[in-house]
């Protein structure tokens, strides 16, 4: 019971951002533990996963390749993970806080009465001592997240039931190569041992997937307005800034439910984390909501017309005063300034 192993989203032979993530974190959690980081891939055509995981650090690859496993159904990928866990007894088991991960977390847990963390900002190595039953529990998974709407953090452990299970949202970790040369072992698995064919049930007759027209996640420079912002017509100003610097816009929940922006540019805990080289913050409080989507930014920029507004404790530089005011003024002098 030492391994830790990461469920990997794949579409079309191509690994997710979030699984990539993950194996960056499992494998300085392999690290700590002295054990080995192992990764699940499930789906059809998936010879090239290997290479695309071992540079990670992946010690062992355990390969499910079969057509009726694609796409993915609740049924077959629960019974493969449930049993092989059954079968392998790993120390912790991470996920993606993604949509299928969400389905197939809370599954396969109550099947192996583990429980589940889900949407984890953090994962750390620690002990935890019940006083009540005079125990001290060494090494445990700390699986940290906001709680209560994000108005604190919770620090939760599983001292007894394994493996030790948590789903982490796309963009919180950092995504690392450990080695390009790194070489780990591909064990193929016999789907029919582990899924019995009643749960081919459901079969998914069309699918479609519509990408985001928005980039945000992957943008180098976000501008990103709050309530602050006062008005649509002011959330324009961030447009033009966005365009002056070849940026995107983002905004602050209360922004996106004031309807000065859509929800897909919502960033924070219920929108999506990012880690640009330069936030721009304007009219934005700092609720820890907002700043757990964007406190890993290179470089933070605040502007506020209120000197003690939370996101300038974490801001490298903070300009006090009126965003109508102060965000013209920054266009007009990065054109008069730029080539």
């Amino acid at each position: 019971m030492n391994n830790i192993v990461v469920y990997l989203e794949i579409e079309d032979g191509i690994v997710g951002d979030v699984s990539l993530e993950l194996l960056t974190k499992g494998r300085s959690l392999a690290d700590q533990y002295k054990c080995n980081l192992e990764a699940v891939a499930v789906g059809s055509q998936l010879d090239k996963v290997g290479e695309q995981v071992f540079p990670y650090g992946v010690d062992t690859l355990y390969v499910a390749d079969d057509k009726r496993m694609v796409p993915y159904t609740s049924l077959p990928h629960t019974s493969l993970l449930v049993n092989l866990f059954k079968e392998e007894k790993p120390q912790i088991a991470l996920m993606g806080a993604t949509s299928l991960g969400r389905d197939l977390g809370p599954r396969v847990s109550s099947a192996l009465f583990s429980g589940l963390t889900a949407d984890c900002t953090a994962l750390e190595i620690g002990n935890y001592e019940d006083k009540k039953a005079g125990k001290v529990y060494e090494n445990l998974l700390y699986q940290i997240r906001p709680a209560f709407g994000g108005n604190i953090v919770a620090t939760i452990v599983n001292p007894d039931c394994r493996p030790q299970m948590a789903t982490v949202r796309e963009g919180v970790m950092k995504k690392q190569i450990r080695d390009p040369k790194y070489k780990g072992t591909t064990r193929k698995l016999d789907v029919s041992k582990y899924v019995p064919d009643t749960d081919f049930v459901i079969e998914v007759i069309e699918r479609h997937i519509e990408k985001s027209k928005l980039n945000i996640k992957g943008s180098p420079i976000i501008i990103a307005g709050g309530y602050g912002m006062g008005s649509t017509d002011n959330f324009k100003l961030l447009y033009d800034l966005a365009a002056t610097l070849g940026g995107e816009v983002g905004a602050s929940r209360a922004a996106v439910d004031a309807g000065f922006a859509e929800h897909e540019r919502q960033i924070g805990q219920t929108g999506v984390t990012v880690r640009p080289k330069l936030y721009i913050a304007c009219g934005i409080s700092g609720q820890i909501q907002h700043i757990a989507g964007m406190q890993e930014s290179s470089m933070i920029i605040a502007i506020n017309n209120d000197a003690n507004a939370p996101i300038n404790t974490i801001a490298d530089y903070v300009i006090t005063g009126n965003v109508e005011e102060v965000i013209p003024k920054m266009i007009k002098y990065y054109k008069a300034n730029s080539k």
